[in-house]
């Protein structure tokens, strides 16, 4: 069940260190000095290296220009980096670059008006802006014909937006602004960046501040002050534009002298350069937050991602804390289990790196024990280095990432960015590419002996660049509309062909050969609704095991194979079904499919590793009781669907500390033999395959699994009345920086006949960036970062959810606007054409970059298998859509919208907003503890 939609500016992703900052580990750059001679090889041979072809032009007055054509789909991925971020800024004045990323969506002098609009019309994908240390990039993916209208919307915005900045503007952003660092702060953990890059970057170093600045400094920017920051780092020489996709050389160059070559290149800057500011001595230390778990984060200073050890740097990171087989999860949480969780994660800047070790440890365990633990191992690598073994694992694994992302051209790891970031970092598009060779020839001397240049101390342990003569053409592009974006143009969905084996097992087929890349999916009926009767948890517990060892392997074995084979193999449930998938090599199939094949067959279940993840598990369980948004869908179902109906289950799947505590291997081999079974199962496959060689696959590795004789259970989906009127439950967290409010109705299936009738429906109200419901509270009131309705899909009933973090004390204020918007919806202020044919375009325009990639086509059909949808679904996809009238519309308003009888669940410090609540006079009010049981008594007003 998603969920969270996915938004521009990662709005409905309240979970993120921070929506417009990224911290991730990056792909290391080229090395500027001679490769060294290659490291021994250890099984398979180096694969061939990877290049994006690409040709480069610069305009006259600097604009930097990257082409990369890519016609498999009729779409082009636009990217503009500017080279400016928060280390530009000045203490005193921080968050500018963050805060201008904001006011650059809010219209320009020639298109005074959201920015998102024209794009959701045209059916714009992966379309977003961030801000973070060196760099603002803004980017979207949008129909080939609709190409004219993005690049005039991003040229105006960079030579034609002063103009259009206003005081009221700026107050705007400034509060939507504050209410995102509220939220990063809400969250467990969310404190610590804001301390920790104060603390291991002396003052005034241009790193340590947060890129979301500080309140007081976002509250002193003057529009004076907004204006000089623009006329300073927005020019077209600051500038890198990136056009990926169908799209050639000549069209582009003509394109882009039309609509930017008259932008002012901007003043000559003072670049900054390397100050890596590694320390010499150890510091400490110590914060408090509310939070599950005590998390160690152990830090050092390293190189800048264009120092000579940078590749050997990034080895050490992935060696020591990536993935299982990594040696801090290995002794961590593996062998001594004193941590549920341990890693390491590389933050590669331009003017420094951040490398970062973060462990969790498990109840019970003091931190001394962990970090003890750490430094040993630490030390054992300093001592010895990685193996060859190592190397090459890691080596595999980050290659097979980077060949996947070659498959999408834009998005938040496509070409297009991977060509944008290697530009304006190292003056080369493909560094990011060549980085992965360099990596494959360094020796594990050379990695011992960078670590020991750069990790032997320093530790900081919290326990939380003459400039060219430009200039400029005449203007050539008429600002004084919009281009028309022309004929969209066709893109048909694959064709799903269809098998069954003799086993019973139904096979699904979409062939695509643009990647030599197959994906796997075996999906079973069966999801939490499965664990009615059983005990909670036992699906996601039992799907989670499938991988931590067969009757032949061990975890740490399956591991290291799937590194070896570049295989991705997951295992997981939802709320309808449970499946378990495999990303494979081509070139890898055969041992990638005996691999999973293994996995789904043959799980041993062990004790050992029951035991191993059961800590954890409590553990994650006690930190979503943290977390107020999971706090909020923990409680939720039960109250929507009540204890007796299978979706009555907490929204996480993870069950409860008594379900889980009380979960025996017999409970998970049960699960297993009843459930997993061929009968029971869907295989979705799309990429890079024929059906005969799927078949053959499928009967080579799956030829003994049989189906059993005893029929299938059936899960308790009965339809679920609404209640006589609306209610609403309050969980406490003291001292909460925000209040989480979310509603909950019961929505019909998702099975329904034309679905995307009621989805259209609810888009208007709140489910896309310019609903209702986000202009009210975001953009007119700044009250929320975003504030959404989603439904979220489901074999029964489904839930239909309103979700807004609001600012404490606007909490009384948005659960009454959500409660006016509402209602207005179904009476007064009912959806309007402009806003159906708004909906209806954005999702007819979006088709030819939704299937861009395998993995999203093997998203839509499995949709069509959990859903029962037939098989040509998406063929009349479009003209379905316009065949959507506003009675429509208007009728599902009125059967599925019930603002009397909605159950809210309210996460915020009661002592601040109780009064406010009950004032309104929704419902009876009463108080859920944290595993979502009714306060016996409990009077919510902070007055009794």
């Amino acid at each position: 069940m998603n969920i969270f939609p996915r938004c521009c500016l990662a709005i409905a992703l309240p979970l993120l260190l921070s929506a417009c900052e990224e911290p991730r580990q990056s792909a290391a750059p080229a090395n500027t000095e001679e490769a060294p001679a290659a490291a021994p090889a250890v099984g398979t041979k180096a694969p061939e290296p990877l290049s994006i072809p690409y040709e480069k032009f610069t305009l006259d007055n600097g604009l930097r220009v990257i082409v990369h054509e890519d016609s498999k789909a009729p779409i082009v991925s636009v990217g503009v980096w500017y080279h400016v971020g928060s280390k530009d800024e000045k203490p005193g004045r921080t968050g500018f670059a963050h805060l201008f990323e904001h006011l650059m969506f809010n219209g320009s002098e020639n298109y005074d008006d959201e920015f998102f609009k024209p794009f959701e019309q045209a059916g714009a994908t992966g379309m977003n802006g961030t801000t973070w240390l060196d760099r603002t990039n803004y980017f979207e993916t949008v129909p080939k014909n609709a190409l004219d209208m993005a690049l005039w919307m991003e040229s105006d915005r960079m030579g034609h937006l002063l103009g259009a900045i206003t005081q009221e503007k700026l107050d705007e952003q400034r509060g939507v602004v504050q209410n995102e660092k509220r939220q990063g702060q809400n969250q467990p953990y969310g404190k610590v960046w804001e301390q920790m890059q104060k603390s291991i970057f002396p003052e005034g170093h241009p790193y340590s501040w947060t890129t979301i600045g500080s309140m007081e400094d976002l509250n002193a920017a003057s529009l004076d002050d907004v204006h000089q920051w623009f006329k300073t780092y927005y020019g077209a020489a600051n500038t890198v534009l990136v056009l990926a996709g169908d799209i050639d050389v000549e069209t582009a160059k003509e394109k882009v002298g039309n609509y930017f070559a008259d932008i002012p290149a901007g003043p000559p800057l003072v670049k900054k350069k390397a100050w890596i500011a590694k320390r010499d001595q150890s510091s400490r230390e110590q914060m408090f937050d509310r939070v599950a778990q005590s998390r160690l984060y152990k830090v050092w200073n390293t190189p800048n991602l264009s120092h000579a050890d940078a590749n050997a740097v990034a080895l050490a990171a992935a060696v020591l804390g990536e993935g299982k087989n990594s040696r801090l999860y290995k002794r961590l949480v593996y062998k001594d289990q004193l941590a549920t969780n341990a890693s390491v994660n590389l933050y590669e800047f331009e003017l420094a790196s951040i490398f970062q070790v973060v462990a969790d440890a498990k109840p019970g365990v003091e931190l001394a024990e962990v970090e003890k633990a750490i430094e040993e191992e630490v030390a054992r690598f300093l001592e010895e280095g990685p193996t060859a073994e190592e190397l090459q694992r890691v080596n595999m694994s980050a290659y097979a990432g980077a060949a996947r992302n070659l498959e999408q051209i834009g998005g938040w790891s496509g070409k297009g960015v991977t060509l944008a970031r290697g530009e304006l970092y190292l003056g080369d598009p493909n560094a990011a590419l060549k980085a992965l060779t360099e990596k494959q020839q360094l020796t594990p001397q050379q990695v011992r002996a960078a670590a020991q240049e750069w990790l032997s101390n320093g530790d900081y342990n919290l326990e939380v660049h003459p400039f060219p003569e430009y200039k400029v053409a005449d203007a050539s592009a008429d600002r004084s509309k919009l281009p028309d974006t022309g004929e969209f143009p066709s893109v048909p969905f694959p064709e799903l062909q269809t098998a069954e084996l003799a086993n019973g097992l139904k096979v699904v087929l979409a062939e695509r050969h643009s990647v030599p890349v197959a994906d796997m999916r075996l999906i079973f009926d069966a999801g939490y609704a499965s664990d009615l009767g059983k005990k909670l948890g036992t699906a996601s517990y039992a799907m989670s095991m499938l991988q931590e060892g067969t009757t032949t392997l061990s975890a740490l074995e399956i591991s290291a194979k799937k590194e070896m084979l570049g295989a991705r193999i997951y295992s997981g449930a939802n709320v309808d079904i449970s499946d378990v998938g495999l990303n494979a090599l081509s070139a890898n199939l055969d041992e990638s499919m005996a691999l999973f094949a293994d996995i789904v067959l043959h799980p041993a279940f062990s004790e050992e590793e029951i035991e191993r993840k059961r800590g954890r598990w409590l553990a994650g369980i006690q930190q979503e009781k943290t977390k107020p948004i999971q706090m909020a869908l923990r409680s939720l179902p039960p109250l929507l669907y009540g204890e007796d109906h299978a979706y009555g289950v907490p929204f996480t799947g993870s069950g409860t500390e008594d379900s889980i505590q009380s979960l025996t291997r017999d409970d998970l081999v049960q699960y297993h033999e009843t459930w997993l079974r061929p009968d029971n199962a869907t295989l979705v496959a799309v990429g890079d395959i024929t059906m005969d060689a799927l078949k053959a696959q499928l009967e080579k590795h799956f030829a003994d699994w049989q189906k059993p004789e005893a029929p299938l259970p059936r899960k308790n989906l009965a339809q679920i009345a609404h209640p006589d009127s609306a209610r609403v439950y309050l969980i406490d967290k003291p001292g909460a920086e925000q209040s989480i409010i979310i509603g909950g109705l019961l929505a019909p299936s998702e099975k329904l006949p034309g679905a995307e009738a009621i989805h259209m429906m609810n888009d208007i109200l709140g489910g896309t960036f310019t609903s209702r419901i986000n202009m009210n509270l975001r953009e007119e009131k700044h009250w929320a970062y975003g504030a959404y309705s989603f439904l979220t899909g489901a074999v029964g009933q489904q839930p239909y959810l309103v979700y807004a973090p609001v600012q404490t004390d606007k909490t009384k204020e948005s659960l009454a606007e959500l409660q006016k918007e509402l209602n207005a919806y179904i009476a007064n202020r009912p959806a309007q054409q402009d806003e159906l044919e708004k909906i209806k375009s954005k999702r007819i325009n979006e088709l030819p970059g939704r299937f861009e990639t395998i993995a999203a086509v093997a998203r839509a059909a499995a949709d069509i298998v959990t859903y029962e949808r037939p098989l040509n679904y998406m063929d009349g996809y479009a003209q379905r859509i316009r065949d959507i009238d506003l009675e429509r519309v208007h009728q599902l308003a009125g059967e599925v919208i019930k603002p009397d009888r909605f159950t809210w669940v309210i996460v915020g410090d009661k002592k601040k907003i109780a009064d406010g609540i009950e004032s309104l006079d929704i419902g009876p009010v009463a108080e859920l503890d944290a595993d979502g049981k009714q306060l016996e008594g409990s009077a919510v007003a902070s007055g009794q």
